[in-house]
């Protein structure tokens, strides 16, 4: 897309609610490569039931814990800062989240690259997993995180940045933001919320950021 005259730029849109009815928008590498990751993770530990699997995903080892923040972290498992998103506890949770990853990932992927999606999936699954750390303690996972950060990503980026080509409709907002709300409230049991929260505000800010950053450059 030319950056010489934005004037005459006809931004290509694509509705987040028509991804799924795109059949020339086959789903992006790496968003197919997250879900099956997630999917292994998932089935292997048994919905989380089998901690034997379980232990090796979460910030700390449940059994080893000495009590002090991040310990096995700072024993050298970094991988734990980002593991917990690949974890799902029910078959409703996985389907959700995946369905979720599949289209605003795919819509990342294809709009920009595999690359960008991906930065975006570490920066803000572990931003997301410090946060429900230290709200609820190790024992939490999923990519609901990861998801309402990518929601706010295209959702901010696209009502800042015409030439952004997203446009995320009304109705999925006041979905997004309504179930925010109503797990917060406590009715639905245990939720991360702190996940939620975090990665929308930090995949909002993401946006805002790169529509300005879009806009400043455009101005040169």
């Amino acid at each position: 897309m030319s950056m010489t005259d934005p004037t005459h730029e006809q931004p290509r849109y694509q509705p987040v609610r028509e991804v799924r009815a795109a059949s020339d928008w086959k789903i992006g590498t790496a968003s197919a490569v997250l879900i099956g990751i997630s999917a292994l993770v998932t089935l292997g530990s048994n919905f989380g039931e089998n901690e034997a699997v379980l232990k090796y995903f979460l910030v700390d080892d449940l059994e080893t814990a000495s009590g002090f923040p991040f310990a096995d972290i700072l024993h050298g498992q970094i991988w734990r800062l980002i593991t917990p998103i690949f974890i799902h506890f029910g078959i409703v949770h996985l389907l959700f989240n995946m369905m979720w990853l599949k289209d605003l990932g795919t819509l990342i992927e294809k709009r920009y690259s595999s690359r960008l999606l991906v930065t975006m999936v570490l920066v803000l699954g572990i931003l997301s997993n410090v946060g429900q750390y230290f709200s609820s303690g190790p024992l939490f996972g999923g990519m609901s995180g990861v998801v309402y950060g990518l929601f706010g990503y295209i959702w901010i980026k696209g009502r800042f940045d015409p030439t952004a080509g997203f446009r995320v409709p009304t109705q999925t907002v006041v979905i997004m933001i309504g179930w925010l709300i109503l797990c917060f409230s406590g009715k639905l049991g245990n939720i991360g919320n702190a996940a939620h929260l975090i990665g929308l505000v930090v995949g909002a800010a993401w946006g805002f950021a790169s529509a300005k950053a879009r806009a400043t450059s455009l101005q040169r």
